[in-house]
């Protein structure tokens, strides 16, 4: 019983000693600011208060500036996704009508007469850059659709380096 009344009486003080030493490390701090306060002459009180206008003004330039960036990069961002969804649409395409004449499709046919008019705008530069060679069967290895893929992929790749390249924040060195 004793112990509890102990422990208790000596929690008590340990709060009550905590609120008073809170209580004069804010009066210190007070007496501080008020004494640095009243020290300054007027001439630097007016240079305090014009730097201080300068890092605040500084600083919310730079908020804004990150801001619109953050924004462009948005912006950038879903261009980005638009050309990648396009050029993925291209390959698609192209590597189904290379796959249809690796296969000896027949030409007859609705699917492969579609798929023909729908990637003839991609594969037409590059018809006849070079032979495409023939089987027996039947089967076509159309090596001008190969040749369009690699450089509908380097265009692709160089069109997301100019969209990465206006998207990142500019430093100064």
């Amino acid at each position: 019983m004793d112990d509890d009344k102990l422990a208790l009486d000596e929690a008590r003080r340990a709060a009550q000693h905590e609120s008073v030493k809170t209580q004069v490390e804010g009066e210190v701090q007070s007496e501080i600011g008020e004494r640095a306060a009243s020290r300054a002459t007027p001439g630097e009180s007016q240079r305090i208060q014009q730097v201080a206008g300068e890092f605040r003004s500084k600083a919310v330039d730079e908020v804004v500036d990150t801001e619109r960036e953050v924004e462009r990069s948005r912006g950038l961002a879903r261009v980005s996704q638009i050309v990648d969804y396009i050029f993925y649409v291209i390959y698609a395409l192209l590597g189904m009508r290379f796959l249809l004449a690796l296969l000896a499709a027949r030409s007859t046919a609705g699917f492969v007469r579609f798929m023909v008019a729908v990637s003839n705008p991609f594969y037409e530069p590059f018809r006849g850059i070079v032979a495409s060679p023939r089987t027996d069967g039947g089967h076509t290895l159309l090596l001008p659709i190969v040749i369009a893929m690699v450089a509908y992929v380097l265009l692709h790749l160089g069109i997301n380096g100019l969209l990465r390249m206006f998207a990142h924040r500019k430093t100064a060195i």
